[in-house]
């Protein structure tokens, strides 16, 4: 029987979600966490890989089991063994050939920027000193919109079938002394986000007209584009799947 373990995390002290050797990261948590709880070696598969710092609201992950489990039950029991950083929301069962990254049909994520110094802001959020162009980096934002090949805004060195995405939603509000970028495609390049949201900064420090934005893009080189901007800002909010693989 397959399941789905809804999964919150603080990834400040993490090397990312995957596991990786003489380094932190929350998949090992959680599967030694399982492992204790089931007495026995449990594998889970994320929805995807989030890179060391970056934070998750929502990450879904699937792990197999024999027989039919008390879900309530498990998810109280693990989240006593995990460490505080890491919450799971819930658990529940999925068709057996669900898929926690091949299913999932759209990811959402949020990147926070303060325009204020705020030391209850700092820890997850991007510090600009200066004032920003808002709705500039709304306009840069909608050619997003427009484009599939986004491989000015992924890692150099990453292994790739292809650097198209289909981006569906992107947009800068304000919340206060915030300015919050949430963006939703069906998938991410490996530091895409992070070099997108850089890269929107520059267009609202009018460092970049919206044509040099558009020409970032087409450029499909990463050093036309934007800095990487800090991993603390970054959370990965939604995973979102087909209501068909619900049990």
């Amino acid at each position: 029987m397959r399941y789905f373990i809804d999964l919150a995390y603080d990834g400040s002290l993490f090397h990312g979600w995957q596991i990786q050797p003489n380094a932190i990261s929350v998949q090992e948590n959680l599967e030694k966490a399982l492992r204790v709880a089931f007495q026995k070696k449990i594998n889970v598969v994320g929805a995807g890989r989030t890179d060391a710092g970056v934070h998750a609201k929502q990450l879904i992950a699937h792990f197999d089991v024999e027989a039919k489990i008390n879900a309530p039950q498990l998810k109280f029991k693990l989240n006593t063994l995990l460490p505080k950083e890491i919450a799971i929301n819930a658990i529940y069962q999925v068709q057996d050939e669900t898929h926690a990254r091949f299913d999932a049909v759209a990811r959402e994520y949020k990147y926070y920027v303060t325009t204020q110094k705020n030391p209850f802001v700092e820890a997850y959020s991007y510090y600009v000193k200066k004032e920003i162009d808002l709705d500039l980096m709304n306009e840069a934002a909608k050619i997003l919109l427009t484009h599939r090949d986004f491989k000015c805004f992924s890692k150099s060195k990453t292994d790739v079938y292809t650097y198209n995405c289909d981006i569906v939603f992107a947009e800068w509000i304000k919340q206060e002394d915030l300015l919050v970028f949430t963006i939703k495609a069906d998938r991410f390049l490996r530091n895409m986000v992070r070099a997108i949201v850089g890269t929107l900064i520059e267009v609202g420090l009018h460092k970049l007209s919206i044509e040099d934005f558009e020409n970032v893009i087409v450029s499909r080189n990463r050093s036309n584009a934007g800095k990487s901007v800090d991993a603390k800002g970054l959370f990965l909010t939604k995973v979102e799947y087909p209501k068909t693989v619900l049990i």
